[in-house]
């Protein structure tokens, strides 16, 4: 079974390959992401959130720079910034929980600023 660093390194990684069903398989069936709009309930409602996500990542110029990232146990935590074409993320965070080589919940927050 895959640890929580070797799950979150999978994760990031196909985020930043623009990956969306390499980063939709790292959640279990029962996954719920937090968002500042509410809770997303298994993959099937994640995914059009990553889908945007990969879609505004993918445009010329975008940057993601992870600043920090903690690993223990069943915990990770990564805090990072990003500028892309249409957003200034001066602040992101995630928090994970991962069980049986899955993540079982994820929070997000972040400071985003649109570009006008």
């Amino acid at each position: 079974m895959k640890s929580t660093k070797e799950i979150i390194d999978h994760h990031l990684k196909a985020f930043g390959e623009r990956d969306l069903e390499g980063v939709l398989s790292d959640y279990g069936p029962n996954a719920v992401f937090f968002t500042q709009n509410g809770p997303l309930h298994g993959a099937d409602a994640i995914r059009p959130l990553f889908r945007a996500m990969i879609v505004e990542f993918a445009k010329p110029g975008a940057e993601f720079d992870i600043k920090k990232q903690f690993v223990d146990g069943d915990y990770a935590y990564i805090l990072w910034t990003a500028e892309t074409a249409d957003n200034v993320y001066e602040l992101g965070t995630d928090t994970f929980v991962v069980r049986d080589g899955k993540i079982m919940a994820q929070s997000f927050t972040g400071k985003i600023t649109p570009r006008n």
